[in-house]
């Protein structure tokens, strides 16, 4: 009764993959701490960037970070400058001596079918004291319009500064969150304000996820006669009626 789970852990290897790439037997744990202590820098850092997610890559001496975000040009900064900035302090603060940093940096293709941008965009409006209702109906607009299929956004805490603490609930379209190839999207944030912390939670169905190979191998399982089906020489021709054949008598003529 009431055990939930996170929607992305739940889809790990169907249409969810692990955001943390590499082994360790003996440095684990430190290479755990080091991976979630760049997360939050990096997400607090560039807040106005619009960051999707950070994926970390491991090699001997190496390390590699992806780095989705809704602006791009805003990590980037001048002729690359922000990214030479970037990787200075990452390996200052962060990582040992000899270990090498490269970071690369994409661009979300639909910023608004992303939840952890929404989440985002909803914190900033909450702090500037925007009623959450009408923060919470302008965003489910956004993200249908932008083609997804459902939405869910819970707010919760002390909602436009009410002394009682409260939970507020909405959604739009079908969120069906125990099918595995549904295609969900999760994220969720904290907005600080003068009353006190708001959490946000959001959802986003963005269909059901299918591999490419199944489809492949669909295609290729049909057969070729039907597939190469020809309406020209396979026209039913219309048949000629046969003709009517009268068959006649030839009559004596009688003698009279």
């Amino acid at each position: 009764m009431g055990k939930k789970i996170n929607p992305k852990i739940f889809r790990l290897g169907m249409s969810e993959s692990w955001r943390s790439r590499w082994f360790s037997d003996k440095d684990y744990a430190t290479f755990l701490m080091q991976d979630i202590k760049l997360r939050r820098y990096i997400t607090k850092t560039l807040r106005e960037a619009g960051i999707d997610r950070v994926d970390i890559e491991r090699n001997r001496g190496e390390i590699t970070i992806n780095v989705t975000a809704a602006k791009p040009g805003l990590i980037i900064g001048r002729q690359g400058s922000g990214i030479d900035d970037l990787r200075k302090t990452i390996s200052r603060k962060f990582m040992g001596f000899g270990t090498k940093v490269a970071i690369n940096i994409t661009e979300v293709s639909v910023p608004n079918m992303s939840a952890a941008v929404i989440v985002e965009s909803m914190r900033e409006d909450i702090e500037k004291r925007i009623p959450f209702r009408r923060v919470m109906k302008q965003n489910i607009e956004k993200v249908m319009k932008a083609g997804a299929k459902g939405v869910k956004i819970i707010v919760a805490g002390r909602l436009n500064g009410a002394e009682i603490a409260r939970r507020e609930k909405l959604v739009k379209g079908s969120v069906p969150l125990q099918t595995l190839r549904a295609n969900i999207d999760y994220s969720r944030g904290v907005a600080n304000t003068i009353y006190g912390t708001i959490g946000i939670k959001v959802w986003i169905y963005k269909g059901q996820y299918f591999d490419k190979k199944t489809t492949e191998e669909k295609k290729s399982s049909v057969p070729q006669s039907i597939s190469l089906y020809n309406k020209e020489k396979h026209k039913i021709q219309p048949v000629d009626k046969p003709k009517r054949v009268v068959r006649t008598r030839k009559v004596k003529a009688e003698s009279k």
